[in-house]
């Protein structure tokens, strides 16, 4: 993990939002989810659709789990910025081989 959360820490291509978002998220243990709103509340934000827009633009997916992030009901969400399709699917399959059900 200590890789990845360095690569985060040293890229120039993403914006200091995104770098906390991508960080935090690094906490979330494989097997276990988050929504939208609490990992917004955790690094200070008021809104579940700033972290949903960082979430979409991760370049480092799957290492920085966004996979991990699901909607306040408990549903899947999105996945790479798609809501269906291949993405979608995708993001079903992360989650299976965590063991993690929806």
């Amino acid at each position: 993990m200590r890789g990845i959360r360095d690569k985060v820490m040293k890229s120039t291509e993403i914006t200091p939002f995104q770098r906390r978002v991508y960080l935090e998220l690094l906490d979330i243990p494989r097997g276990q989810t988050i929504t939208y709103g609490e990992l917004a509340r955790r690094i200070g934000c008021r809104s579940a659709r700033a972290v949903g827009q960082a979430l979409k633009r991760n370049p480092f997916a799957p290492e920085v789990p966004c996979h991990r992030v699901v909607a306040a009901d408990g549903s899947i969400g999105g996945y790479n910025g798609r809501r269906e399709g291949e993405e979608l699917m995708r993001k079903r399959q992360l989650l299976k081989e965590e063991n993690v059900e929806l």
